[in-house]
């Protein structure tokens, strides 16, 4: 069963929180960050893989703005700072760390959800240090980047090592 969220007061907040939970990815009633990197893993070979690399930064770019603002919005319907509901952050790490990958490599996306997992929750520096340098929703959204980032790397490295 989903978890229930407040009724947002208009279009735009109802948009916001649309976005930032990832519809039901970020309701769901344990581990919703998991369940938004699950959603980000299975949506990345129709939505994401199969565009030419310019086009994924550009996604990633225009995505950045997006979330933050989602994520932000979401933080004032709920009444909370950084919900557990709000997982657009982790469609943005888990879309940066299958960044490099080609569509014929779609296999990698187990290992880079696993790791990107794992840095998301170990959070090493600067992923935790991150989330203050930024305020509300660009807060959310950096630390998630840094995450990626280092699951990048990790699958990067795996992959040259086999």
């Amino acid at each position: 069963m989903l978890s229930k969220l407040p009724r947002p007061a208009g279009l735009v907040d109802a948009l916001a929180l649309h976005l930032a939970t990832l519809g039901p990815a970020g309701r769901m009633p344990k581990a919703p960050g998991t369940w938004g990197s699950l959603a980000a893993a299975v949506l990345a070979p129709f939505l994401f893989l199969p565009l030419p690399f310019p086009a994924r930064i550009a996604a990633l770019l225009l995505l950045f703005p997006a979330g933050a603002w989602s994520a932000g919005r979401a933080e004032h319907v709920l009444g909370r700072k950084d919900p557990g509901h709000v997982v657009v952050d982790e469609l943005w790490g888990q879309w940066i760390a299958i960044l490099p990958l080609a569509a014929a490599e779609a296999y990698w996306i187990i290992p880079a959800f696993l790791l990107f997992r794992l840095f998301d929750i170990a959070k090493p520096w600067p992923v935790r240090a991150s989330e203050r340098w930024l305020p509300g929703g660009w807060g959310i959204m950096i630390d998630d980047g840094f995450a990626g980032l280092y699951a990048m790397i990790a699958v990067l490295a795996c992959r040259a090592l086999l």
